[in-house]
């Protein structure tokens, strides 16, 4: 490995038609960095590969689904099927 490198003739990836390509796919995404432990990170990895995703696909989709029913606690959520499943008999 060099001490030093020379970027000055390096380009942009914006200006290399497939690395633009791919950043334009991912648009709309962020990439970051999170600790999980290890054991969820396998538990996505084995759901993820039963379904034939990727595991960040996974956390992502639990995440939005987890956001998208807002605040619900478990006896909200309790409360709610009890009440559902007593109207429906």
């Amino acid at each position: 490995m060099r001490d030093e490198y020379d970027f000055s003739k390096a380009k942009r990836a914006k200006d290399v038609p497939h690395l633009a390509k791919l950043q334009a796919a991912m648009k709309g995404k962020t990439r970051i960095t999170i600790m999980l432990d290890d054991d969820i990170i396998e538990a996505f990895r084995k759901k993820a590969e039963a379904q034939g995703t990727g595991y960040q696909t996974e956390i992502n989709r639990v995440l939005r689904s987890y956001l998208s029913k807002g605040d619900e606690t478990l006896e909200r959520t309790l409360r709610r099927v009890i009440r559902e499943e007593l109207h429906a008999n």
